[in-house]
């Protein structure tokens, strides 16, 4: 089932309700603890609405095993906000209740938010922004969140969580399927960035955008064994190995390094 509503949790919010079905409501006791979550944002970018999940042990879902035994796991509510502009600044700040109350007691466990492009149009009339890249999640328990990645490393945060990334972009032409160019952001790693920091009250995330350094790939325009995406680094060297983008290969150009 999905509901949708309003309520307030330092703004407005618009909630998408999934999972247990005893209370679909958010309603966060009044002055309880909060995490404020930080995005700044480098010209030309967007900070993406923030998904969050509560999950809560009073209010368990019942699930059915492949051999038909039944067993129960936390209920889940999953909501979505918009981080909101701090003055004239590009800081865009959510606050979260850590406590969701309700029947429920819905507790905050993870939180998943970056940045994406807004604007393309230096790059040329016909390219369209993409998503992917420069995603991070923050888990404020010990559950895993709903988008996981088997290869990507959790960091593990004591305190309040600082987070700086390098970014840089990138632009992709594809033929196969339909034409269409796209940009992204080519980040470290996989597409999000895993951090668990159960005791944060505050987590800033400033992306470093390195605008001038750019990455091209060109997708062969018929499939054919042999042909592979052409990628061209910012210091105009090109590869066409069927390799993925090298991320580091591009941090060593910035940096005057030989790769």
């Amino acid at each position: 089932m999905n509901t949708l509503i309003r309520h307030a949790l330092g703004g407005v919010l618009l909630v998408s309700v999934s999972g247990c079905a005893q209370n679909q409501t958010l309603s966060p006791p009044p002055g309880g603890e909060q995490v404020s979550i930080t995005v700044k944002v480098p010209p030309n970018l967007a900070a993406d609405p923030m998904r969050v999940m509560y999950r809560s042990e009073r209010c368990p879902i019942k699930r059915s095993g492949p051999d038909w035994s039944s067993y129960e796991e936390d209920g889940y509510l999953s909501t979505t906000v918009q981080p909101q502009q701090q003055g004239q600044s590009d800081v865009y700040e959510a606050k979260l209740a850590i406590n969701g109350g309700s029947r429920c007691q819905w507790q905050l466990s993870n939180v998943t938010f970056g940045v994406t492009y807004a604007n393309t149009t230096h790059f040329g009339p016909d390219v369209k922004a993409s998503p992917g890249g420069g995603g991070i999640i923050v888990m404020f328990d010990q559950r895993l969140p709903q988008r996981r990645s088997a290869f990507a490393a959790t960091h593990e945060v004591s305190g309040d969580v600082l987070i700086r990334k390098d970014y840089y972009p990138r632009v992709s032409e594809y033929f196969l399927g339909r034409h269409e160019k796209l940009a992204r952001l080519l980040g470290e790693g996989e597409t999000y960035s895993y951090y668990r920091a159960p005791n944060a009250r505050k987590v800033a995330f400033e992306p470093q955008l390195h605008a001038d350094y750019v990455l091209y790939s060109v997708e062969p325009k018929v499939h054919k064994v042999g042909d592979y995406t052409q990628i061209t680094y910012p210091d105009g060297s090109v590869t066409a190995d069927g390799n993925k983008p090298d991320f580091e290969k591009v941090q060593a150009i910035r940096l005057g390094q030989s790769q």
